[in-house]
């Protein structure tokens, strides 16, 4: 085979492949490259996942260093070279989309060619090649060396987006519940009138659901801390030296700031991804706090005349090429479509999750692939609702008052003192008359005016709760 210009010629164990003279990957990534044409565009691989490869090619040299199982010299240049891999100097050399092999042995491979490249750069003049698989896969198989990426970028995904969006969030809505802790509005069960909340209340319920989500997803993030690292091809550790897969962990560890440890069962680390699954699961019940929070702030600011329109909401855009003056509650619209995008993307990786066939799950960059996108998207779409949105939330009190006098569910109040079926009556005079309850109770002589001044006061209706 003959190289053309501005390309060089590399091998694998398949023969030479043409690869781009100017570029650091080998015979193995342009093979990926060139086979895997399938959403190019959209689905490769993005920083968390590159920096990771980074992070386990340079702790994996410096275990196989101390192990003596590699030289130190070489191991000095693949940790400089994994190095720069981790820090983004070339995210430019990761081509590979996610529908590759169901390992991610390309993916591995893309890392191990350049880094191999790179470090032998950086090697003295007249040194040996630093080699793919003998030097930069020491002790390490695609198939341990991927799920370990996918725990470690997982943890950082959601350390670094996706609690820090939502944890703003619930700050700006229990500040909010703190000012608004008196403005009484009808509260609503069934869709239809119920008796009296406060916004107070209601802020502070959001809060506390995102609370509660919050909690899922630490609990899922601790099942991403075990690593697979040292299971290498099905678990048993061949090819890796004693003592590799905890110390290279315990380096990672270090490196990472996490609390990273070694998996408890590798043959289980490699063959089922459970974690992943309810790693995805948690973002997915998050996802659905989220779309409750956001649907109830496009319910509450629907009109707004017309409809309920008892939360002003800030007018960011023009709403409508048609209709001149009117504006939409976008926000909510962005945030309650990436959830339902996200719930897609559970569904991907919970199916995913079980094609697990015998020593080893085949579907692993899908699954990574969905959870990182599932949470990049709710971060980002979080902190948008939060400043374009929740920052801007005001009550419309004027419409929340009318709401709370016209509503006949008040007559909830007056159980205790005239019994259910007279309170009924009571609401159903009103009603079918078109009157208050007062004017309705007075006309059925059940209580007298002082009476219901004292029993029909919406704001004590909701002092039993708490914010």
């Amino acid at each position: 085979m003959t190289a053309a210009p501005d390309t060089r010629l590399e091998h694998d164990a398949l023969g030479e492949v043409a690869v781009p003279a100017q570029r650091l990957w080998g015979a193995q990534t342009q093979r990926s490259l060139e086979n895997f044409p399938i959403g190019v565009e959209r689905f490769r691989w993005g920083r968390p996942v590159i920096r990771a490869l980074g992070l386990v090619k340079q702790c994996a040299a410096r275990a196989n260093a101390e192990l003596g199982v590699l030289p130190a010299g070489t191991a000095a240049l693949i940790d400089t070279a994994a190095g720069e891999v981790a820090d983004g100097v070339w995210d430019g050399e990761f081509p590979l989309v996610v529908f590759q092999t169901g390992s991610g042995t390309q993916t591995n491979m893309n890392a191990n060619e350049v880094i191999a490249h790179r470090a032998t750069q950086l090697a003295p003049e007249g040194r040996r090649p630093v080699h793919p698989n003998d030097d930069v896969n020491r002790s390490q198989s695609s198939n341990d060396v991927f799920p370990t990426v996918m725990h470690l970028a997982l943890v950082q995904a959601l350390d670094e987006q996706v609690v820090p969006a939502v944890s703003a969030l619930r700050e700006v809505l229990r500040a909010k519940a703190r000012v608004f802790a008196d403005q009484v509005m009808l509260g609503r069960t069934h869709l239809m009138d119920a008796t009296p909340v406060t916004l107070g209340q209601v802020l502070g319920g959001w809060a506390a659901q995102l609370d509660e989500a919050l909690l899922t997803v630490d609990d899922a993030r601790e099942g991403l801390l075990p690593l697979a690292l040292g299971g290498t091809a099905v678990g048993t550790g061949l090819n890796a030296p004693e003592g590799f897969a905890e110390l290279a962990v315990l380096k990672l560890a270090e490196a990472t700031g996490r609390d990273f440890v070694p998996a408890g069962n590798l043959f289980a680390a490699l063959s089922a991804h459970d974690a992943v699954v309810t790693a995805s699961a948690a973002v997915r019940t998050l996802a659905g706090a989220l779309f409750k929070i956001a649907n109830d702030v496009r319910w509450y600011a629907s009109g707004p005349r017309a409809g309920l329109g008892e939360l002003l909401i800030p007018e960011n855009e023009p709403g409508s090429s048609i209709m001149p003056g009117k504006t939409n509650p976008t926000q909510a619209e962005a945030l309650t479509m990436v959830a339902a995008r996200v719930f897609g993307n559970d569904a991907t990786v919970a199916f995913a999750g079980t094609q697990g066939n015998f020593q080893l799950n085949v579907y692993k960059p899908v699954m990574l692939h969905s959870t990182l996108e599932s949470i990049e998207l709710l971060a980002e779409a979080t902190r948008s609702f939060e400043q374009r949105c929740v920052h801007g939330l005001e009550p419309n009190r004027a419409r929340m008052a009318q709401h709370v006098r016209d509503s006949l569910m008040l007559v909830t109040a007056l159980t205790p003192h005239i019994g259910y079926e007279r309170a009924a009556k009571v609401a159903q005079t009103a009603h079918k008359d078109g009157t208050t309850l007062r004017a309705a109770a007075l006309k059925l002589g059940v209580a007298t005016g002082e009476d219901l001044d004292g029993w029909l006061e919406p704001a004590a209706m909701t002092r039993s709760g708490t914010l």
